[in-house]
């Protein structure tokens, strides 16, 4: 039995929402599907509302923007069966076997099982940005993620069991984008949940622009500060982090500091444009980190 559950937002979430029914109904498994608006107020909403036609499906929209931490604790609340498959609303799947893999993998009875993301082979010049970063940074085969199975668990297209997942859940306090599946992922180890990851990955079918992405990856960032700060996270939990307290430590976060506010137009420029340096990236993210830590 499985609970499929689209979080989305200004998004047409009907094609996938059908193809995911034909695939669960070719699989003979007993499932529902439920999509989630988070507050958007779209016209788009017109095209999902047909998710409510759909065999066992429904399609709320919310009226009030809560972020997507909530949106998914509102879709695991909204649940009725023990293994509840999230996938983000953007997602394309690459062939009509998803749901069967996930189907197989269910016999492994474990608590949670990540398929995977991967990124189209190739974009337009002005979504490099957020297409590079998945493609050398996130995009990873089963065999590479099992080698660290806490820290490669990326929320979009995880199945997770229902009992627990309502022991840790998504924290409320996140309501902007940036570094939920981090938060989430570290609570996973402390409650030592099994983890299987195989290779059943979503396409990324919506890449950000970059500018998009340049200014998601600020509040990202802000999001991680907040966390480092409140002790939401363990810093040794992720790799950015012991590198920033490295840096903290013999006092180079005042460099990195100073190199954010003199070289702020050139990450802009760079970032933005139609050939962004990852190398750039990192040292951008970095900088701003630096900057953003001694500020509050």
């Amino acid at each position: 039995m499985l609970s499929i559950l689209i979080p989305t937002y200004n998004y047409n979430v009907y094609p996938l929402a059908s193809q995911l029914e034909k695939q669960a109904l070719d699989s003979n498994i007993a499932f529902e599907i439920i999509c989630i608006d988070d507050g958007s107020k779209s016209a788009i909403n017109v095209e999902n509302e047909k998710i409510n036609r759909l065999k066992n499906s429904k399609f709320i929209a919310q009226t009030k923007n809560v972020g997507l931490s909530n949106n998914r604790n509102a879709l695991a609340r909204e649940s009725k069966y023990e293994n509840l498959l999230f996938i983000d609303g953007d997602s394309l799947l690459p062939d009509a076997q998803f749901i069967v893999r996930y189907k197989k993998a269910l016999q492994a009875d474990t608590d949670v099982i990540y398929g995977g993301r991967i990124h189209p082979e190739k974009v337009e010049a002005n979504r490099k940005l957020r297409w590079k970063y998945g493609v050398f940074k996130e995009d990873a085969s089963a065999n590479k993620r099992n080698k660290n199975v806490y820290k490669s668990v990326l929320f979009n297209n995880t199945l997770i069991k229902k009992s627990v997942f309502t022991t840790i859940g998504f924290e409320k306090s996140i309501t902007e984008y940036g570094h939920e599946d981090t938060v989430f992922a570290y609570n996973l180890s402390k409650i030592k949940a099994s983890i299987l990851h195989i290779d059943n990955p979503v396409l990324h079918g919506d890449v950000d622009l970059n500018e998009v992405y340049f200014k998601k990856t600020h509040k990202s960032l802000e999001n991680l500060d907040t966390i480092y700060k409140t002790k939401m996270i363990e810093p040794e939990f992720t790799t950015f982090l012991k590198v920033f307290i490295k840096l903290e430590r013999i006092k180079l976060n005042y460099v990195f500091a100073f190199v954010y506010k003199i070289l702020s137009p050139f990450f802009a420029y760079n970032l933005k444009s139609k050939h962004p340096s990852l190398y750039i990236f990192e040292l951008f993210r970095l900088s701003y980190f630096c900057h953003i830590n001694l500020k509050t």
